[in-house]
């Protein structure tokens, strides 16, 4: 994985992938204690980060391979992305889907035109089922993140964050990253690295799900105990991945770990500052931001808030208990 590589996704997103906003907030500010500057990654195609990977590795498959169709598994967002992008091109795609993800995300990628298998994530192996399926009908596995073509494609986020914050005269901050398997972190990193030096990507997962944070701290790929039990849905992986991790570990400041209460209040933040509707996975990086300051360096921070696909209830229920705090 090189900066080339993300150059060459971003000539065949250009067009395609949105540009999205870097926003900032003073009552943000108020409450981290440094200026916060927020990359909206919900405001992409199909509200996530995830359709930059997704398209980025669907037009890089050769014509004749890509004509049979692709098969992704995802609990949602990345679902969604491959399910556009295949739409895009005209051809079919089959997502993998566990039974107890969010029922928006499930709806929409069929609405989407995919195939969605459903499977029970405590009893059925994933890989399994993709790897079975995509032998059967001859179709392109898409990884949700531990794929180069799909790491390229979240890294042209990192490339806007650049340029973005150079234009607001910012070229050295801690850029707090949402991780679940480490595409869009490893992505980021790998672009700031060429492009913006003096910024250091600290990824942000969920309490008890923070095997980013563990495997940057041994040094080794760590795992989580359980595979689901968290809000922050979107963004839980049994561990990183075996291309994402050599990255991260090379090139990540420590891992930031938040509460489901922190996210949820992120939430109700993004909504009541900034007018954003996030999901408690894609608010992590902001949580961390503002409710743990002491572990983060210098007068600015940039924050990803990577998805927006958030059931009514859930969002709801964020703002109804956290909407004045």
């Amino acid at each position: 994985m090189d900066i080339q590589r993300i150059e060459a996704a971003a000539e065949r997103l250009n067009g395609h992938a949105r540009v999205t906003p870097l926003l900032s907030s003073p009552f943000l500010d108020e409450i981290a204690g440094r200026r916060v500057l927020v990359k909206a990654e919900c405001l992409q195609h199909t509200g996530s980060f995830k359709y930059r990977g997704a398209r980025s590795a669907v037009s890089a498959l050769p014509d004749a391979q890509r004509k049979h169709g692709v098969i992704a598994y995802s609990s949602g967002n990345h679902a969604q992305g491959v399910a556009l992008a295949a739409q895009q091109f005209g051809i079919s795609a089959v997502i993998v889907m566990p039974s107890d993800a969010p029922r928006m995300k499930i709806d929409n990628t069929r609405a989407l035109g995919a195939e969605v298998v459903l499977y029970d994530r405590m009893t059925e192996d994933r890989d399994a089922i993709g790897t079975r399926l995509a032998t059967e009908r001859g179709l392109s596995l898409i990884k949700p993140f531990d794929e180069p073509e799909v790491i390229a494609g979240q890294g042209t986020c990192g490339l806007e964050i650049a340029t973005q914050a150079a234009e607001l005269g910012v070229t050295k901050a801690d850029v707090i990253v949402c991780c679940g398997g480490g595409g869009l972190t490893s992505g980021i990193a790998l672009a700031l690295e060429a492009r913006a030096p003096g910024m250091r990507v600290r990824p942000a997962e969920p309490q008890n799900f923070d095997d980013v944070a563990r495997s940057l701290a041994s040094g080794r790929i760590e795992h989580n105990a359980r595979p689901t039990g968290s809000l922050c849905d979107a963004i839980v992986t049994m561990q990183p991945g075996d291309i994402t991790f050599p990255i991260l570990h090379r090139l990540c400041g420590p891992g930031l770990v938040v509460s489901e209460d922190e996210a949820q209040k992120a939430m109700a933040q993004a909504f009541a500052r900034l007018k954003l509707v996030v999901e408690p996975g894609g608010a992590v990086a902001l949580a961390a931001a503002l409710y743990h300051a002491d572990q983060i360096q210098g007068d600015t921070v940039i924050v990803t808030v990577s998805g927006g696909n958030v059931d009514r209830s859930v969002f709801l229920r964020a703002l109804d208990q956290f909407g004045n705090g």
